[in-house]
């Protein structure tokens, strides 16, 4: 074991674990492009942290940490189908392709891969559910149950599309790769939504003790960038904006105890100043191609947030005016959801619950909890406060997620202290007469 402190068993255990978790995707999209298969690599990718936890410890952090991963995951695969060539599933003339095959990890390439590894998830072979379903698994490392979460699915479904999609990869022959500039458009749209649901799960986690997962936000920016880069797309433009522009408010979205800070309570002074320059920057040169798409139109709204000084200053008649054409153009439960909140702070909240009970009447949104916090919120501006208790608490019941649930728990303390304190303003009123 290594004298140094520095390189002590549970220091290199603590790396290997902030490593699993900022880099393991990266590794996985790479061994399953020299694997060529979701299950080897998987399985790969299992053992070369387990080789790692057992090494490390004595022979010290390699220099490349994760060209030696990748490696030994490549190499403990090939071994084991070397002595099980005659029971693996694998053609004979595939296994011995796999174990003549050349290995190139360098560090643009492990880059590269993870954007290869989108772009095979969302091939146009396979539907749009399962092409999400599929790059949030294996891109983002997400569970089953996180997915269904995200997709507003069961579990067992997402569980049975994911098998089915690896299979139809396999069967297909879906190559992995980028594919040529002349069929990137086709594929545009559902890398641009996996992107941003990347982006969306680092920015708010569906479940668990942490609001925030930066690394998978910063990941899903950097792979917006490759985007543009690769195809200076109007909506990779904008969906770039769009995710600068929301990262900016990163640093004040949570107190010193971990709890959510509202975006009308956030401190503004401390918004990222240079990300947001950047987003409108790119916004702008999306705005001069012509049409505004759901990503252009989504950060024109966050742009308008960050322009406001102060949350009384933000124009919420042309917030609401953008939630309009976005509604037209991605009519979901979730936009309408989003613009009647703007309808709300533009109008008042008695115009933003008319909406809102319209959306209830659909019956989209009431296992979704966000919907019934929005609701919540409204009924108690409106100082209705017993039914903005039963909205809350019906938020409670469905959030899984705990930095928002004890925000939810003091705003329903705070429905209740209040309700307390106008009741006895009541009584009193009465005795002074």
């Amino acid at each position: 074991m290594p004298d140094d402190p520095l390189t002590s068993a549970p220091d290199i255990h603590r790396q290997l674990d902030q490593l699993y978790r900022q880099h393991s995707r990266q590794v996985l999209a790479t061994l399953i492009r020299l694997l060529g298969s979701f299950e080897l690599a998987e399985d790969a990718l299992q053992e070369a942290f387990a080789q790692a936890a057992r090494h490390w410890p004595q022979q010290g952090i390699p220099a490349q940490p994760l060209a030696w991963l990748i490696s030994a995951g490549r190499f403990r695969t090939i071994d084991r189908l070397r002595k099980q060539k005659h029971e693996t599933a694998l053609p004979p003339r595939e296994v011995e392709q796999l174990i003549e095959s050349p290995e190139t990890t360098g560090d643009e390439v492990i880059t590269d891969d993870l954007l290869r590894l989108i772009f095979t998830c969302c091939h146009p072979g396979l539907g749009r559910e399962a092409q999400l379903a599929l790059t949030l698994r294996e891109v983002c490392g997400l569970t089953t149950e996180q997915i269904a979460s995200i997709l507003l699915q069961k579990p067992a479904t997402l569980a049975q599309r994911i098998v089915r999609a690896k299979r139809k990869i396999r069967d297909a022959a879906i190559p992995y790769e980028v594919p040529e500039q002349r069929e990137l458009p086709e594929r545009l749209q559902a890398v641009l939504q996996v992107i941003y649901l990347v982006f969306s799960e680092g920015y708010a986690c569906s479940s668990g003790e942490q609001l925030l997962d930066v690394q998978l936000s910063a990941e899903a920016i950097r792979l917006a960038r490759q985007l543009v880069q690769l195809l200076l797309a109007t909506e990779a433009m904008g969906l770039l904006a769009l995710l600068l522009l929301q990262d900016s408010r990163r640093e004040t979205r949570l107190d010193a105890e971990g709890d959510l800070i509202t975006l009308e309570q956030q401190d503004r002074s401390r918004w990222d100043q240079a990300q947001i320059h950047e987003g409108q920057a790119w916004l702008e040169r999306a705005l001069k191609q012509g049409h505004a798409g759901i990503y252009t139109l989504q950060a024109a709204i966050a742009a308008l947030h960050a322009e406001a000084a102060t949350p009384d200053a933000t124009d919420w008649g042309q917030i609401l005016g953008l939630y309009d054409h976005l509604h037209h153009q991605l009519p979901t439960a979730v936009v309408a959801l989003n613009r009647a909140v703007a309808l709300a702070m533009h109008r008042g909240p008695e115009a933003g619950l008319v909406a809102l009970r319209a959306l209830a009447a659909e019956g989209q949104l009431q296992d979704y909890h966000l919907f019934h916090a929005a609701v919540a919120d409204l009924y108690r501006r409106n100082d209705q406060l017993d039914l903005a208790m039963q909205a809350y608490q019906q938020a409670l019941a469905l959030c899984e997620q705990e930095p928002e649930r004890r925000y939810l728990k003091k705003r329903l303390e705070q429905c209740r202290f209040q309700q307390v304190r106008d009741d006895k303003r009541y009584q009193n009123k009465g005795l002074d007469r």
